[in-house]
Formats: C-alpha cells, structure tokens, sequence
C-alpha cells in the first residue's frame, strides 16, 4: 500500500526554491505508468494529538495557528501558509498510516514522510514535524508493538530524530550518513556509521549489511521504519557520497529483502533528494518503487 496525497505537490513556493516540490506528483505518475495505481490511497491527516507526542505544545500550536517568528519559518525552509499545515498533517498521518498497514500486510509506504530534521521544538531542513519519530511512539503508545528501529538511509544524519528519541529504549535510532554533510553538529542516535565523502556502492553496502546485522542480534525490532533518502545518489546535489544508480537499487532491495526474510514488517518514508532537473531525481526515487514491486 502506498500512501499519496495530492498536496505533496501542490505547496505553492518561491521561484527557485531549493525543495523540488513537484518530485511527488511526478513519482505518482510514474507509479501509474508502472501499472500499480491500484496501489495508491489518499492518506487521513494525523491528529494534532499524535504530533504532541514527540512535540513541544506550544510549537505545534503556533505552527498550525500560524504564529511562528520569521526566524523559525525561515529555520523551517518553507513560508508558512494553511496549505502548508494541511500537508503537514496528511504527511505524517500517511507516514502513521503505512506503519500500520505494514504491521498487517509487511509493508507500507508513504511517498513522502522522511521529516528526521524536525526537533522537538521547532522545524529545520524542510523538517516540520517528525513523522517517524511520532510514528515510532504512536504505535508503541497502542501497544501495536513493543520495539521499534528507525532506519535512517537518508545521506544526512537523522539528527532531530536522534534528540527526540534520546534515552528512549522501546525505539532505536539507527542512521547511516555521510560526515561531512548537515547538519555540521551530529546528535547522537543508538546508532551512527558514518560514511566519509566520496564514498562508493561497496563500502555504503557493507556499512548497511553491518547495520542490519546489528539490529538483528541486538534489538529484534517488531518494525523497522525505513527513511530511503536518494540524496546518496552521487548525483545528488546535496549530497556528497558516489553511490551509483545500481547502488541505491541495491541498498533498497537490500533493506526490503532482509525485513521480509526476517518477517519484520517494514515502513518506508521517502526522505531526502535534491536535483533540479527533477526528472533525473525522479529516476533516483523509482529505485525504490522497483525493489518494493519486486517484493511485494
């Protein structure tokens, strides 16, 4: 089950914006061209008590409002408009949504989500709220699981979601991110591997077959949640690793097979990706729409 909404795309932001706001319409279209439309629902927004469970009151209830300073919308990365807020919460409840589903199912993705900016307190890096975070609480909150690893894929460091999380033993941060990229001050997840820049598909490979073996032996997850960032890409132009098209193939199905030979159900986020050309960035996502389609 993939979980879309049509506002992913239609956030109205400034000519040259740097977020490529259009990549999700077109990851849709591609998914139809792909024959797998049947696949695709509208997600429910997330209620603004499932987004105060890993955030401050006062800072979801200005965000919504629309009270925030001009420092922290321009911290945030996007003007603030009602829109905004809408999409918001339709991303983080489809993010809410797909771990549900895959609780039932195996898998579930949102072609979105990926928010591991966000702090508790405010939003940063396009970051909000922390779908996966909340996501993460929401269902050891409904007793639907007792542990939960956060898998961060993304080529930057899930650094709010490491703070929220911090000393929290029911959920393990685990995020595999290059070094020398944002944010320059790393948080400290359960787990860090840490890739230096010019990184290739051999070493990023056998850094996740690591991680992944890691999280077997020690932590037993009843879920993994998986934030597929393609901004890995060597490509990528926020990104610094020399992963090649072939090896972000691989690093998805890598993740897919290993949660369904291990029968862990498996919930993934979009994360990150950052081209201009969002045609070239689309290709990078469809990596993981082919490893998911292959597998399930």
């Amino acid at each position: 089950m993939i979980f879309y909404h049509p506002l992913y795309s239609a956030l109205q932001l400034p000519e040259r914006h740097r977020f490529p706001i259009k990549k999700y319409q077109k990851l849709k279209n591609t998914i139809h061209t792909m024959g797998f439309s049947d696949r695709v629902f509208e997600p429910k927004p997330a209620s603004l008590a499932q987004i105060k469970l890993c955030h401050d009151t006062d800072y979801v209830d200005t965000f919504v409002n629309g009270f925030l300073s001009e420092k922290a919308i321009k911290k945030m990365g996007f003007p603030w408009s009602t829109e905004l807020v809408e999409r918001t919460l339709l991303s983080v409840g489809a993010s809410i949504e797909a771990a549900e589903y895959a609780l039932k199912h195996g898998l579930g993705l949102n072609l979105g989500g990926g928010y591991h900016h966000a702090q508790f307190d405010h939003g940063a890096g396009f970051c909000i709220f922390n779908d996966h975070a909340i996501t993460a609480q929401h269902l050891i909150q409904q007793d639907l699981v007792e542990r939960v690893v956060i898998l961060d894929c993304d080529v930057h460091q899930g650094d709010g979601t490491a703070d929220i999380l911090h000393g929290n033993d029911n959920i393990i941060t685990c995020s595999l991110h290059c070094a020398q990229n944002f944010p320059r001050a790393k948080a400290h997840s359960d787990l860090d591997f840490e890739l230096e820049k010019g990184c290739t598909d051999e070493q990023y490979l056998q850094t996740l077959e690591q991680a992944l073996d890691l999280i077997k032996r020690v932590y037993r997850p009843d879920i993994i949640i998986y934030n597929a960032g393609a901004d890995i890409y060597h490509k990528d132009e926020l990104g610094l690793l020399e992963i090649s098209l072939e090896g972000v193939l691989k690093r998805d199905k890598k993740v897919i097979s290993y949660c369904k030979n291990n029968e862990i159900p498996l919930s993934i986020g979009l994360g990150g990706g950052y081209q201009r050309n969002e045609e070239q960035l689309v290709e990078v996502h469809k990596q993981l729409l082919l490893a998911v389609f292959e597998n399930y």
